[in-house]
């Protein structure tokens, strides 16, 4: 597995784990709660910082237990990185074109930060797994 494979490997993991957190802790607040009114800005804040955190973390252990030939990403390497961007992209121009709409539309600002953070961690999970399909089955 290259180092850059590895790396797509734990980001799209700590995205997705920790959009999975917040999403369990909104929804348990929204119980008693309604959504819109939901206590939302420090969870949103914690578990950004807590992927990055975990991507860099992870990384490093990751490596550190089975280290790469090479740290150099090759031709195929940035090939793959191109290709992953150009597909996922498209989920953060529809989170902010989403969120703008919003705004405009004067919705609670619960929904446009969640629709935001949404096109984010969509483009972080959609382009690791196309990454990570392209490493496995080649483009």
């Amino acid at each position: 597995m290259s180092y850059e494979e590895k790396r797509t490997w734990v980001y799209l993991l700590a995205s997705a784990g920790t959009y999975a957190v917040y999403l369990v802790i909104v929804l348990q607040r929204a119980q008693h709660t309604p959504v819109a009114q939901v206590p939302y800005i420090a969870v949103l804040l914690w578990t950004s910082v807590a992927s990055v955190v975990a991507s860099t973390v992870g990384h490093v252990a990751f490596e550190t237990a089975r280290p790469s030939d090479s740290r150099r990403a090759d031709v195929r390497d940035k090939e793959i990185a191109r290709f992953g961007e150009y597909v996922s992209r498209w989920f953060v121009i529809a989170g902010a074109a989403a969120a703008l709409l919003m705004a405009m539309a004067r919705w609670e600002y619960f929904w446009i930060a969640n629709v935001i953070y949404l096109g984010f961690v969509l483009w972080a999970v959609v382009g690791s797994a196309v990454k990570l399909v392209a490493y496995r089955r080649g483009m």
